[in-house]
């Protein structure tokens, strides 16, 4: 079993690791195709960290995620709504 963290991945919120770096994907505006080929995952395993990661930040779109992911990584307000 791995338990070692990814380095340089900030893990707001509660997030695994795996869940930090795919929710940093998704901020950065990737589809889960393009993360599930980037991190060599099957696309349907993306959407599972992707549920899991709306269930941990109370959110139901991708938007909010990103605007939550934000705010508890500590971004300033405005940057959120732009």
């Amino acid at each position: 079993m791995r338990t070692g963290t990814l380095v340089g991945t900030t893990r707001p919120a509660g997030l695994s690791a795996r869940e930090a770096q795919i929710m940093t994907l998704i901020a950065a505006g990737h589809s889960n195709g393009q993360i599930a080929a980037s991190l060599v995952l099957a696309e349907k395993t993306v959407k599972n960290h992707v549920n899991r990661i709306y269930a941990k930040l109370g959110v139901g779109s991708r938007s909010a995620a990103i605007s939550q992911w934000a705010l508890s990584a500590g971004a300033p307000a405005e940057a959120t709504h732009n």
